[in-house]
């Protein structure tokens, strides 16, 4: 016979199944999580990515009801380290890592990296997209794409793009560009995407593509100018601003990027779902999805844990692909 808390452990979990009530509801009531949770930021502290989780965590902490959520971050090796770290981790649903595009893009990069971004994590839900956007300093003399193209073809290799490091969006899209449009540029990695405005302002680069959620406040500071979208429509809050599949003319310059949670794999299921339905009723708060859309990460939550697993192998094979087409490499 099962002791009594067991008993009323499984009673407990039948009474819930019974009334229908959400799995978050039920994991309150049980011993998870019964100390903080650590999320794993893999961009410098500042940057847009960095200042959603915060905010997405705060809430997600109210959903949970009874632990802090701490945000860390882990910067370095474009995302790299930060998720080494978060796979090597107890898989016991108190250690997360922000998981993002730019982790399959590295692993394409680098198939010798220490963490598979499909194989060591359990993928909780994606939360947001955010497309790139083509940025100069806002007394730059390129008013367009195209003046940027001519001006890369008339002094090849003068020209650099900065990133936020090796294998991140904003080194996807710009050696994507320039492989579309026959150019050379020079890329100028940096070790987070808040050192990207910075670079542009004193010259040291002349373009880059950081996040929507990074650029947009630094666009509205008159610090940079918008000269285009990787989205694959024109951004609602930039009308006037073109996309690079209108300039150039081909879909294969969509590329958005895109941000989740993973846990460590082996995580157990009944946690996972729990997260997944806190994270989706703390995103149920407008002033949340405010903050999103306004820093151009609209929200994206996946249906299920095993439908975000899907999407992220598609999206495996297509940046694959962009990766050995650019021929990107460490």
């Amino acid at each position: 016979m099962p002791n009594r808390r067991q008993f009323q452990r499984c009673a407990l979990g039948l009474a819930a199944a019974g009334l229908g009530l959400p799995v978050f509801v039920l994991a309150q009531r049980s011993d998870y999580p019964s100390r903080p949770i650590r999320i794993i930021v893999p961009y410098a502290a500042g940057g847009g990515p960095d200042v959603l989780t915060r905010k997405m965590a705060a809430k997600l902490a109210d959903v949970l009801g009874k632990s802090p959520i701490v945000v860390e971050n882990i910067v370095g090796a474009g995302g790299i380290l930060a998720a080494q770290s978060v796979a090597r981790m107890a898989p016991d649903g108190y250690s997360l890592l922000l998981g993002a595009s730019s982790h399959l893009v590295q692993k394409a990069m680098q198939p010798s990296v220490q963490f598979d971004p499909l194989k060591d994590f359990a993928h909780v839900t994606r939360t947001a997209f955010s497309p790139s956007i083509l940025v100069v300093s806002a007394d730059s003399r390129y008013m367009t794409v195209e003046d940027i193209v001519t001006a890369a073809q008339k002094e090849p290799g003068k020209l650099n793009y900065a990133s936020g490091g090796i294998g991140s969006a904003a080194h996807l899209c710009g050696a994507a560009m320039v492989l579309q449009a026959k150019i050379d540029a020079v890329h100028v990695p940096y070790k987070g995407s808040v050192e990207i405005v910075p670079s542009i302002i004193t010259g040291a680069t002349q373009f880059a593509f950081p996040i929507a959620s990074t650029a947009i406040p630094q666009i509205r500071a008159g610090k940079v100018r918008a000269l285009a979208v990787t989205s694959a429509q024109r951004m609602p809050g930039m009308p006037n601003v073109p996309t690079l599949v209108e300039v150039f003319k081909t879909p294969d310059l969509a590329l958005d990027a895109w941000f989740g949670l993973w846990a460590p794999a082996g995580t157990p299921p009944q946690v996972v779902d729990a997260l997944f339905r806190a994270v989706v009723k703390a995103y149920d708060d407008p002033g949340l999805r405010a903050d999103s859309d306004a820093t151009g990460a609209p929200v994206a939550l996946s249906s299920s844990p095993a439908e975000f697993t899907k999407f992220m192998e598609a999206e495996t094979v297509k940046l694959d692909r962009i990766v050995r087409a650019a021929r990107l490499s460490i």
